[in-house]
């Protein structure tokens, strides 16, 4: 949840099996409907999921089941705490920089912010030292490349 204006708004992130961040949908209201719609969304861009994990809210169950039918639905304890771990990005950058002051700001910052976010902090604790330095100065390269290209 994040506040913006002293409104409740709902962070909605969808996750690989890796930690990597798929989609983010910032939506006002946290029932069914909001689900379905960014589940939808979900399956059209990637496909049809073997394993879903949530949190225990249960206006899930139903968009889950008509979306995906196939798909495993898991919701307990502690599972969805790879999900949790990547909204620190978000508090850390509501910390800093003040809170987001429209809905259409929160929704277009994180969005690009999670991309840009892969590209610049791979997971250190599944590479060697070289390997971080040579993906950590890959990440700078191709930063500089679309940096030169939307210059021009």
């Amino acid at each position: 949840m994040i506040s913006i204006r002293g409104k409740k708004h709902w962070l909605r992130r969808a996750i690989d099996a890796n930690g990597n961040v798929l989609d983010i949908l910032v939506q006002t209201r946290r029932n069914a409907k909001a689900a379905k719609r960014f589940f939808k969304s979900l399956v059209a861009k990637f496909g049809q999921p073997r394993v879903v994990i949530t949190d225990k809210l249960r206006s899930y169950l139903n968009p889950i089941k008509t979306v995906a039918p196939d798909a495993d639905h898991r919701a307990h304890k502690g599972l969805n705490n790879a999900i949790e771990v990547s909204h620190r990005p978000t508090r850390k950058r509501e910390k800093i920089f003040g809170k987001f002051k429209s809905h259409r700001q929160a929704q277009r910052f994180l969005a690009a912010h999670d991309q840009i976010n892969l590209i610049f902090h791979p997971r250190r604790h599944q590479l060697t030292a070289a390997s971080y330095r040579h993906a950590r100065s890959s990440a700078f390269s191709l930063w500089a490349d679309y940096t030169a290209e939307f210059a021009t």
